[in-house]
């Protein structure tokens, strides 16, 4: 074991390992930390010995890997730290929530919702257009964008072609607040203003439905062919909010509209958690920890997913904070997207808890494991290997 001394009793760099893990995006920032270690300890060059491996450069950091959470039936999986990047996928939907650089597994889906302009939120977009086309990936890869910064997109987007010498497919499409743009048949993303420093927008996706209105409960399925075939209405259209995106905005109302208020999972910024950064939040039009208290009085989603977080925050701090603002029950549902260690054991667990119930032959018997035909996406789980223990009690 390696150690040194300063006067104090001799430390581990495996032990300090364990301290530095704790940053987000802790692999760099503890190799960074670790670096610096080795070279204040390093024995100068004439005293080392045959075999001394300080003589030997250390490897660069490992870039920063995807979070992932599974809230069943969605895979949220990205980076998000605060002034670097922020690009989050959810393969279920299609869609990717900002593209500041561009991971390779956002390649396959084929709209991103750009919530704002600024370089850690869209620097990955002409790349991400590129390599589609270069990949011969189907349809035209498209943007949606705010309708004041559409013009300065497509000037970037214009810019390469005399770069590259050539043009590469792309569509930057205008969306107003309030208004939406189909994903699927039933599915579409509606866009809601927030507020930021620099022309901003949140999205929802929302599943809309037919379903049978109150007075027709308990008619024959005759009557009911029978009052359809006079024109009469039967069903209602209602409309379920599943995945929430805030981008980077200041608390306001618009984040205590029905769609947040309702939506199963909410992926919001938090990007200030220490009490003096308050006045740094409102500057920047950001949210800080103690803007959650309300908003998670507020969301009844099942799971609360926390992006954008500054690298100066520690992870067990963060958690802290949240569960301090939360209470340890709601803090359960609330996750950072950038936490890996604990979004690791949570998946485990996930599976486990499958594999543990997949072994009774209720389960083998049941819709989920059969193959049933679900109603809708939000009804659904990915694939048998990624059902929570919550849907398979719900089977069973």
């Amino acid at each position: 074991m390696i150690g040194f001394t300063t006067g104090t009793p001799t430390a581990s760099f495996r032990d300090l390992s364990k301290f530095t893990d704790c940053a987000v995006g802790s692999l760099e920032f503890s190799q960074y930390l670790l670096d610096c270690i080795i070279r204040t300890y390093t024995p100068p060059r004439g005293s080392a010995v045959r075999g001394d491996s300080s003589m030997v450069p250390r490897m660069p950091p490992q870039e920063a890997r995807l979070g992932y959470i599974y809230s069943a039936p969605f895979r949220i999986q990205g980076v998000s730290v605060a002034g670097e990047q922020a690009v989050v996928h959810v393969p279920e939907l299609d869609l990717v929530f900002d593209i500041g650089l561009c991971p390779r597994p956002v390649l396959a889906s084929p709209t991103v919702a750009l919530s704002h302009t600024h370089m850690d939120h869209v620097a990955g977009l002409p790349y991400w257009f590129s390599q589609r086309a270069f990949q011969k990936m189907p349809g035209t890869a498209r943007c949606l964008v705010h309708p004041k910064m559409v013009e300065p997109v497509r000037r970037m987007m214009a810019s390469w072609i005399d770069l590259e010498r050539q043009h590469t497919p792309h569509e930057i499409v205008p969306i107003e607040p309030d208004s939406e743009y189909q994903l699927r048949p039933n599915m579409f993303v509606r866009a809601i203003e927030v507020s930021h420093t620099t022309p901003a927008l949140a999205f929802v996706v929302i599943e809309r439905r037919s379903k049978l209105r109150d007075e027709f409960r308990g008619v024959s399925q005759d009557r009911l062919r029978e009052l359809r075939g006079q024109g009469v209405e039967i069903t209602k259209t209602i409309e379920i909010p599943l995945v929430a995106y805030t981008g980077d905005t200041e608390i306001g109302d618009f984040l205590f509209r029905d769609e947040f208020r309702n939506a199963q999972v909410v992926i919001t910024e938090c990007t200030f958690f220490e009490e003096e950064h308050r006045d740094r939040a409102k500057v920047g039009k950001h949210i800080h920890v103690e803007d959650l208290r309300p908003l998670l009085e507020a969301w009844t989603a099942r799971d609360i997913i926390i992006g954008h977080v500054s690298r100066r925050t520690l992870i067990p701090f963060a958690r802290e904070r949240i569960e301090a603002i939360a209470g340890p029950e709601r803090a359960q549902h609330v996750h950072l997207l950038m936490d890996h260690r604990s979004n690791r054991v949570r998946y485990e667990n996930q599976v486990a808890a499958f594999e543990n119930v997949a072994g009774n032959s209720k389960v083998q018997n049941s819709p989920t494991n059969a193959g049933g035909v679900f109603d809708s996406l939000s009804d659904c789980p990915v694939s048998s290997l990624e059902i929570t223990a919550e849907h398979l009690e719900k089977d069973l």
